[in-house]
Order: structure tokens, then sequence, then C-alpha cells
């Protein structure tokens, strides 16, 4: 049933939806979904769903939580659990306390919207004793130049037994509509101040968090993210750096994360049980939580690919995508350990991983199971080079994303996307696919480059294709004379410094990702201070001697670029044969390398410069890496000699402590045999 509510609507719409159960779920169900230490779960488990509406309010109850939902607006204005009236924060407006929202603009200007994607428009899709699921609708309104050129449909579903509730939402642009551009779409749900104190967003990083109050009161650094705590109200965290991007992870991490009350015990967890609506591929970087207390599901957004990474719907296109559903799951115990909370959210998450894709959500654009297909193979490896024999692609990642060139799903935002890995033989299987055409993308660490099937891959709902063997030939023109770093697509292998003393964040000191510690750019000029980087073949380790991030050098007010050299020893050089300088950037911010072999940079122009020129920022947002490339150039045995020659690798920008470029990998050929 379907209907607008109004005022005069109250006295009919009132009412509640009211059904018993004998049997919910399987004993052992119960117990994996159960909030941890409760004393009243069967009590819970046979409480009624409750439907119950009014003119300004939609409340969903099963017996764990009550969630309330603003109407018609379609904001999540409380949450209710544990005895806590609500987790939320009742300092906002129930508009801003959970909501969806995108960035866009019109083409041709300089300003992006903010848009909490208000609806105007609430009907019940279903409401019985199975599930309760709610729509909230946002039209576009071509009389208002502030309308979204876009339809949206907010939709919330809460199931018996289950101590959450579920959230997705379908974009549509329909055929003939205006231009616009979308550069970022989340949920935000923003948790009570003073309750919640403690956030986990991995095994390795958790913590208790400083307030956004303690924020206020710090001093900024280098960009209004960052802050350094001047005055916190908890005084062990005086001193540290808080920056949001500290706690950022890729998108094949971003399976849960959240937030912990200590009194009383309760958790605050967004999980992702399938991230087929996530864009940029299974290792794009993203927001998670931070503080406000803020647990975030970012769909997708610029950041660590730059402000082109967007989608731009040009000429009438049509355009329709399905973002989640998302799980926010509450869980609490007797305990006083954050720790217990969070194995219980990871073990949810197993469970809402497994029942992916969901058999509940009622909008005819989510597919079931039964109406999507598999697509099946083994990814083998052609290096002459490393191996007579064709190699199994082992841990390789295998996907499928809208049709391109080689490597383009790291750019692509419109569509889905399915990734796996393969096993040690290579073997994958991508299951739960959505019918559409595809092309199959790959790349393996320790391997460079990117691999395309040359075939598209058409899935009809029901199809299980098996490819059989797919035979990756990776750039390559002759043999390895020397290597720096591994093929990986990241720099997290080089040398990464330890943070300037007063500029830590304590919770990451001794912590492998050293990256993701504040103000690292600046301690290339610590460790360099003079001279710029010089690593010898055969000497030199990377993991010791390469700077994870190719940055300006800071001289008193200003930032200089810099000429990293590579010296390396040559024998029975090939004067007529054709060598390869294969260049792989794991990130760039306004830069490219420049590159002279045995010239001297400041006499002639450079002999190659790199492709890459992006915006991804990761430096100065604490990744090891943000945008790949690749870039080989083939040059004349007579450009080297005998003996001891020198790469230059020059970064030309200065002028900006964030211009800067991180390497994944560099290899030199000899000449092909």
């Amino acid at each position: 049933m379907a209907s607008k509510t109004t005022g005069a609507d109250v006295r009919l719409w009132w009412f509640s939806i009211v059904v018993y159960y004998l049997l919910l779920f399987a004993s052992s169900v119960n117990a994996a979904r159960s909030t941890p230490g409760s004393d009243s779960q069967e009590m819970k488990l046979s409480t009624p769903l409750r439907l119950q509406i009014t003119d300004k309010q939609v409340v969903m109850e099963n017996g764990f939580i009550t969630v309330t939902l603003s109407n018609p607006n379609g904001g999540i204005a409380g949450i209710q659990c544990q005895g806590i009236s609500n987790v939320l924060e009742y300092g906002l407006k129930e508009t801003n306390r959970g909501y969806w929202d995108i960035m866009w603009s019109m083409p041709g200007t300089s300003t992006s919207n903010f848009d909490t994607l208000p609806a105007t428009q609430f009907s019940v899709i279903t409401a019985d004793q199975n599930q309760i699921e709610v729509s909230f609708t946002k039209t576009y309104n071509p009389n208002d130049s502030s309308s979204v050129p876009m339809n949206f449909d907010k939709r919330y579903v809460m199931l018996p037994g289950r101590s959450g509730f579920y959230t997705y939402a379908i974009y549509d642009h329909p055929e003939g509509w205006p231009d616009v551009d979308i550069g970022e779409t989340r949920l935000a749900v923003k948790l009570q101040r003073k309750l919640f104190n403690y956030m986990a967003i991995s095994d390795e990083i958790q913590r208790v968090m400083p307030s956004d109050q303690d924020r206020s009161t710090g001093d900024p650094l280098d960009y209004k993210e960052a802050v350094l705590l001047t005055k916190p109200s908890n005084p062990s965290l005086k001193g540290e750096v808080d920056d949001k991007y500290q706690y950022s992870l890729e998108n094949k991490d971003i399976k849960v994360h959240g937030w912990v009350c200590p009194n009383p015990h309760v958790g605050f967890w967004i999980i992702t049980g399938g991230d087929e609506f996530r864009s940029g591929g299974p290792i794009k970087q993203d927001l998670t939580s931070h503080v406000g207390p803020t647990a975030l599901s970012v769909f997708f957004s610029g950041h660590y690919a730059g402000n082109d990474y967007s989608i731009s719907l040009r000429n009438g296109e049509a355009w329709k995508k399905v973002f989640g559903p998302v799980f926010i799951y509450l869980n609490s115990d007797q305990g006083t350990d954050p720790k217990s909370l969070w194995e219980n959210a990871k073990q949810q998450m197993v469970l809402e991983t497994k029942s992916w894709p969901y058999d509940f959500p009622m909008s005819e654009d989510y597919p079931s199971a039964t109406q999507r297909g598999t697509v099946s193979g083994q990814l083998l490896i052609r290096d002459r080079y490393l191996s007579q024999q064709l190699m199994p692609a082992k841990s390789a990642y295998v996907g499928l994303a809208p049709p391109g060139l080689a490597g383009s799903w790291q750019e692509d935002v419109k569509g889905y996307q399915f990734w796996t890995q393969t096993d040690d033989n290579g073997y994958f299987k991508i299951s739960a696919v959505r019918p559409g055409n595809y092309s199959l993308y790959g790349w393996a660490p320790g391997i460079l480059g990117d691999y395309k099937y040359n075939v598209d891959v058409n899935i009809n709902p029901g199809d299980e294709i098996n490819l059989g063997e797919l035979v990756f030939d990776p750039p390559r023109n002759g043999p390895t004379l020397w290597e720096i770093g591994i093929p990986d697509r990241k720099a997290a292998e080089f040398f990464v410094p330890d943070p300037a003393p007063k500029l830590m964040n304590y919770a990451l000191l001794n912590h492998t990702e050293k990256y993701r510690q504040y103000g690292l750019w600046d301690r290339y000029t610590a460790v360099y201070p003079h001279e710029d980087l010089s690593y010898r073949v055969g000497q030199s380790d990377y993991r010791k001697d390469w700077f994870f991030a190719h940055v300006n050098r800071k001289v008193g007010d200003t930032y200089e670029p810099t000429t990293w050299r590579i010296l390396f020893p040559l024998e029975n050089v090939n004067a007529t044969g054709t060598y390869t300088l294969q260049i792989a950037l794991a990130s760039s911010n306004f830069a490219k390398i420049q590159v002279w072999i045995n010239s001297d940079p400041g006499t002639r122009m450079p002999g190659f410069t790199t492709s890459g020129n992006g915006r991804d920022n990761a430096i100065a947002r604490h990744g090891s890496h943000g945008l790949y490339s690749l870039s080989s150039f083939e040059f004349p045995g007579n450009m080297v000699v005998n003996g001891e020659n020198t790469i230059y690798l020059r970064q030309p920008r200065g002028g900006y402590r964030f211009n800067g470029a991180m390497y994944d990998y560099i290899r030199l050929e000899g000449p092909s045999y």
C-alpha cells in the first residue's frame, strides 16, 4: 500500500501492525545475531513488529530497537536501544542526525551544493509479519533552481529478530533530464557526544577519541581537517593530532566500523554486506568513522582520486543506481571491554556478507540472487623472463566493471563493480553479478600492469559463465636489470619516517601503516635537509633508502622541487639495442616525474615525462596510494655506458607542500632476447 501523509491523514494512518512469531530463525542464527549478554533475548525475539505513523514521524520497532524517521523528510531522527532513549545527537535538528547526502553542481559552475536530500513524499512499501519497508522520495522540481535534476528514493527496512535496520537508496536520472555532476554521496550518522567516545575501524585501529569540542579548541594545522589537540577534555590526548583521513580504509576493508558507549555498554556499527555499489575498485580508499562522533558509509567521493572522480551526466544521459543496503547494527553486553562488542559486530558482518545479495529489498531495481549471474575462470601469467611456463596469478584481483580500457575501473563511478581474489592456482569465481554488460579486469600483486579480457562479458539472470584459462601478458620488453619496490600499486613498502615528535597520533605509533601519521611530507626535509635522495642499485635497500613520497623540500616558507638520483652499474652494454624504463606511480598530486638518463637536468630538457598528473591528494590524506599509472620509456643503448650510470627523477612543480608523487615500482629492462 502507498499513500502520501498529511496532517489530515493522522487519524486514518495511526495504526500498529502486530505479529508474533513461533519460529524466527534457527537457534544458531539467533545466537549469532543476538545482543550479547541480554537477559531478555527470548522476549525480544517474540516482540511484535510495530509501525506507527504521524504527520511528523514514522516509527519502526522490533523489540531490539526503535527507529524514528522524520516525515516526510526521511532523516533518521532517533534510535532507541538498551535503555538509551536516543543514541543520536539530540542537540541537532531531527533532520541532521542521520541522513543521506550528496555534493552536486551544474556543469559550468564552480560552486558545489551540499544536499541532504529532504524527501517530500512518504509511502509504506510493505508492512506485515515478515518485514517493514518504507520509502521517502524526493522528486526533481524543474521550477526550483536549487533542485537536483534527479529523483531519489530512500528506503528503510526493519526485519524481526535483528538488532538493527537496513537502509538503501535509488538514484534516478531519466533520459532527457538536465546535465548534472555528482561529486560525492554517502550516509552520515551523528551519535550522542556525551555517550560515544570509543571508535573501532579495524582490529588494529581502535581507540578512545577526542570530542568535536576538543578539536574546536585545538590548533589548526596545514589544512582544516588536521588539528593539534591543546586543551582536550581527556588530558591523555593532549599534544595529539586528530585528522579524519588517518582513519580511511580501502573499499575491500570497509565492512564494519563504528563506536562504543562505555555506560551503558552499547555499540553502534555500520556493516556492509556487499559493496557492488562502491566505485573505484577494491583498493579505493575512503572515510569511515571520525570525531563527532560520526559514522559514515561513503558510496563514492573524490578522496584519493581527485575532483574529476564524479558522476557527470551529459546530453540527457539516463542513469540509475542502487546504493546499499547497509546495515545499522547495535549491540550491548554487561561488560566494559569495547573489544567484545567489536568482535560481536564482526560476527554480524560475516552473517551479512553470507546473506548477500539480500532477499528482502522490495525495489525492482535490486535483483535477487536468482536474477543474477556468476563468472569463473583461471588467470595465468605469461612472462618468459620470469618463467618458461605459464604461471598462476596468485591472489590476483579480478573484477567485472563497466566496459573500458585496461585499468579504467579505477576511475569509474557510474556503474556497479564486482571483485574477488584468485586462489593459489589462479582460479576465481565472481558471484551475484547484476545483469548487464561488463569488461573483465585484473591485476596481480608482484606483477606489473593491468589485465583486461579481450571480450566483453554479458550477464543474464541465472548465467553461470566459465571463461576457462585467461592469459595475462604483463608489460615487458626485456629482462630485468634492476628493480626498486614491489609492483602492488602502493608505496607502503618504501621508507616511511617517524612523524615529528609533537605531531603524532598516539594510537598509530608502532603501527605497520606508518604513513597514516600527520605531516610526513615535511619529514623529507628532515631526512634530506641539503641534498636529495640518492639510491645506489646493488647497495641501497628500498625499504630504508627510498622515501615513500617524492615531495618538495621545505626551504624557509617555500617549497622547492627535488631531484632524485638512481645510480646503477651496467656491463656488456648493447649500444644498438633498446632498453626500457618502467615507472609505475601509486599516486600523483599536481605532479609529473621528469626523467633524464646520464644527462644533467640543468642542461637540457627531460628525455621522458610520466603520464601521471592526477589530483588524488593521497600525500596530504595519509594514504599509500591514489590513482595508479604506468609509463614505459624505450631508449637506445647508446644512452647508457659500461660502468656507472645515473637516472635523474625530478618532480618540477614546487611552491606547495602537497605537490608530489608516490612510486609503486621502477624497473630497468635490457634488450629483448
